[in-house]
């Protein structure tokens, strides 16, 4: 029984770190547009 309950605990771990990763990226692509891409062009 706790191998099972070992490896319902790395599913988790596994869906932690995903999300972890993706919102990451998000925050890394939204932060680039907001420095970098925006400033090049300003708003008339």
């Amino acid at each position: 029984m706790d191998v099972l309950a070992a490896a319902v605990w790395h599913y988790w771990i596994a869906v932690v770190l995903a999300l972890g990763g993706i919102l990451f990226v998000i925050t890394t692509i939204i932060g680039y547009v907001n420095k970098v891409t925006r400033p090049r062009y300003p708003r008339q």
